[in-house]
């Protein structure tokens, strides 16, 4: 909720559409506002397919990057979340750390078939992929990333070395965008970063707090939901009630047009900063081992005085303590993901008074 919880101008545009559907199944003159939008905004986006929820559209993105390559293999990083299909859920948090790249269920009811199809790797590790393509590339269909991993973000040069890689091993470069579209910049990580993939999935911002979600690619890839474009072998079948409906589609348009309003994203970049300067204030004062890690739309407290690179390095760190921190916020009137901070740009004065009293009473606790 980047604006925050009931946005008056929000509100507005959603009560305006109500009365006149609220979902209609085909393709609707808000939806298609959307996605010419979602086209101008996103550097990977030629054409858009819209689905209800992200793990929807990282669920299709594997299968577009299987159905436009014909190989079977998904490659993801350690760590990485992208959603609740059987796939998403191979070494999302496992507690058992097997040797790279075998991926461990997350999950019961995932099929030993689907773990063989799926390969893991360490985010931020560049000569370990580029031994592992070496000896898998010509099986994967696609790499599957969130450029920004949860909280922990790419090293210099590693989203472009994964992007090189892609390209040639004939792979489809999928980005993770659930989050960090419209988050991170306007443009997303693609914008953020400087990297541009093949595919990119998007949601939470774009339905405006409703459920949607969309596919976002190119054109000759996207084709494969077509079926007159690529013949019945090479169609895939995507087929929602919900998906790109009216009103969800409204409220993201409207949040759109307000994140592009002139220091939309300069307010939001110096709210986290903020945020990130409470917690750093208070916990050094401490003498408490932590690091900051993320970027300033989104981020977190990591209790370690090491590096964090990847998902075994917050692995590591003592989460006891975060767990701890986070209770001891609750109590003070702060509710924070259990891994995760997000900034919004609903937040006042009055909320940054609250927000460092409680984060004073939590490292006192500590």
């Amino acid at each position: 909720m980047l604006l925050g919880h009931g946005h008056p101008e929000v509100l507005e545009v959603i009560a305006e559409q109500m009365p006149h559907g609220t979902t209609f199944f085909t393709n609707n003159r808000l939806g298609v506002e959307l996605a010419e939008e979602i086209v101008r905004a996103v550097p990977c986006a030629e054409q858009v397919r819209f689905l209800a929820s992200g793990s929807e559209a990282d669920m299709y993105a594997m299968r577009l990057a299987r159905a436009a390559t014909g190989r079977e293999k998904i490659l993801k990083f350690e760590g990485g979340y992208h959603g609740m299909s059987s796939e998403a859920q191979m070494s999302l948090a496992p507690t058992r750390l097997t040797n790279f790249p075998e991926a461990v269920p997350d999950s019961a009811g995932i099929p030993a078939s689907v773990a063989r199809e799926v390969l893991a790797a360490p985010f931020n590790d560049v000569a370990f992929l580029e031994s592992l393509l070496a000896e898998h590339g010509k099986e994967i269909a696609g790499i599957i990333v969130e450029p920004l991993q949860r909280i922990v973000p790419p090293e210099d040069g590693f989203l472009q070395a994964v992007r090189d890689l892609c390209t040639r091993y004939g792979i489809a470069l999928i980005f993770d965008e659930v989050v960090t579209g419209f988050r991170l910049a306007y443009g997303g990580a693609q914008e953020a970063y400087g990297v541009v993939p093949d595919v990119c999935t998007l949601g939470k911002i774009i339905g405006g707090g409703f459920p949607l979600a969309a596919v976002a690619g190119r054109r000759d890839l996207m084709d494969h939901f077509d079926k007159d474009a690529v013949g019945a072998d090479r169609w895939l079948m995507m087929l929602g009630t919900l998906s790109g409906n009216p009103v969800a589609a409204a409220a993201g348009l409207k949040t759109m047009e307000i994140l592009r309003r002139d220091g939309a994203y300069d307010r939001l970049h110096a709210i986290g900063e903020r945020v990130q300067g409470l917690y750093t204030k208070h916990l050094d004062a401490a003498g408490i081992a932590h690091r900051i890690v993320g970027h300033p739309t989104l981020f977190d407290v990591v209790f370690t005085g090491s590096e964090v690179r990847n998902y075994r390095d917050v692995l590591a760190a003592d989460a006891a303590t975060n767990g701890r921190f986070n209770k001891h916020l609750r109590a003070g009137g702060i509710l924070k993901s259990p891994s995760k901070t997000y900034p919004c740009l609903a937040l006042t004065e009055e909320d940054f008074e609250v927000t460092e009293s409680a984060i004073a009473a939590a490292v006192a606790a500590l």
